[in-house]
């Protein structure tokens, strides 16, 4: 069961076994069915949970009662709301399942622990932290930078495997389209 999350912090630094022990016995196994809410806005994030298997969506609904698509996150990829987990206040987005789940969480607390009893995890957490905003960056550069067809493609080329994972209505939204502007562009494509 922690054969992949020990080889995605073995990919951050090279931990020991002892380590990799304790790290493991920190995190708590957790099956999820699709269509649950990991966290709803405001309520406090308690986890920071890596996806042994699944897909799950983070979103946020603006004023007009739309819900916006912040990330898509799949098999070896961390999910949370690192602004309500870090500061323990109230989140502003939903974490939900879009497939059955397999997770291993870490709480507040056992992230504590670890990060006493083993400090190179402090150096695993800001990479982390560091790919994370990155991400982010470049993602607003596109955004306010490339045109529709662009900003399509560039997710196709950067997330092959969610187009067959998720709604359509789902990558509409993570792109800022409505799902009749992102048919208009799968159509055009289709065309060229």
């Amino acid at each position: 069961m922690f054969e992949k999350i020990n080889a995605y912090a073995l990919r951050c630094m090279p931990f020991q076994p002892d380590d990799l022990a304790c790290f493991n016995t920190l995190l708590q196994y957790k099956k999820q069915p699709r269509k649950t809410f990991l966290l709803q806005e405001g309520e406090v994030c308690q986890f920071e949970a890596y996806i042994l298997k699944g897909c799950i969506r983070t979103y946020h609904i603006d004023q007009s009662g739309a819900e916006v698509t912040l990330q898509f996150a799949i098999e070896d990829w961390w999910v949370s709301d690192i602004t309500s987990f870090q500061n323990q206040t109230p989140s502003l987005v939903y974490i939900e399942t879009l497939e059955d789940c397999e997770l291993l969480i870490l709480t507040p607390e056992n992230k504590e622990k670890l990060l006493s009893a083993v400090p190179g995890f402090e150096r695993m957490f800001r990479l982390m932290v560091q790919r994370n905003l990155a991400q982010l960056q470049e993602r607003l550069f596109r955004t306010i930078s490339t045109t529709a067809v662009e900003k399509y493609l560039d997710f196709l080329n950067r997330y092959p495997a969610i187009p067959q994972r998720v709604a359509q209505h789902y990558i509409a939204s993570y792109l800022g389209f409505s799902p009749e502007f992102l048919s208009k562009v799968r159509k055009k494509l289709s065309a060229q």
